[in-house]
């Protein structure tokens, strides 16, 4: 008798399952690469700012304060050289002149004007933090301060070592108004030294004034007194001997 083999359902189910699940299964998703770095841009330095060299600013001052030191303790005669326009009464006319670099400092320098017998005046000329500065100290025979005294200017620049330009300042402008010598309020005073050679001053206004007293330096000359208001030095013409 013949037999036909039956397959049992139960047995193929887990088969078709364990089929199914093997081909859905899909491959792993490879890990994305790790991106590399960009280099660094290379770090470029801010040029450097030039330091200001204050000592060259000054240079030419320093050397024309120099230049007038180099006459410490020495009289020099001068001569009116330019008086346009001439004022009335003019207190220089006719005058015996002499300068005297008296006292020298490091950042001052006094030198008396003498006009004959009249030693009321003295050019102070002092280093500043911007410059130089420079002063008329007037004074009476007994010492005091005339009403028209300390005024003058600073210099606006550097100048040279030959010539320094001292425009009037504000407190000057205001002694002027004060005194009714508004006609001074646009001075400008100028110094010029060449050591051994001359020594000039000048004192110039845009109306076309213009006086210049120079002095030769190549021939030293008698001391003259202590002016007004300062005490006698050693040097000064009637003054002990130290």
């Amino acid at each position: 008798m013949n037999t036909t083999s039956t397959r049992h359902p139960l047995l193929t189910l887990p088969l078709a399952l364990l089929l199914g699940a093997c081909g859905s299964e899909t491959a792993p998703t490879p890990a994305a690469p790790t991106p590399t770095p960009a280099p660094a841009a290379p770090v470029t330095e801010a040029p450097s700012t030039p330091s200001v060299d204050s000592s060259a600013e000054t240079a030419p001052q320093s050397a024309f304060l120099d230049a007038l030191r180099q006459h410490c303790g020495q009289a020099f005669a001068g001569q009116i050289v330019a008086n346009t326009p001439a004022e009335p009464n003019d207190p220089f006319e006719g005058k015996a002149l002499v300068m005297h670099v008296r006292e020298c400092s490091d950042d001052a320098i006094k030198v008396p004007f003498h006009v004959g017998d009249d030693h009321s005046r003295t050019w102070i000329i002092t280093r500043t933090d911007s410059g130089l500065r420079l002063k008329h100290d007037h004074r009476h025979a007994d010492g005091s301060e005339d009403a028209m005294t300390q005024y003058g200017g600073d210099t606006a620049d550097a100048g040279t070592a030959l010539r320094q330009e001292f425009p009037v300042d504000p407190s000057s402008i205001a002694l002027f108004e004060a005194q009714g010598r508004a006609v001074s309020t646009t001075n400008t005073w100028a110094i010029e030294i060449e050591p051994g050679k001359r020594y000039l001053y000048e004192l110039s206004r845009p109306g076309g004034r213009l006086f210049q007293v120079e002095f030769d330096l190549s021939a030293p000359v008698a001391n003259p007194p202590a002016p007004w208001g300062h005490p006698a030095l050693p040097g000064d013409a009637g003054a002990p001997s130290s």
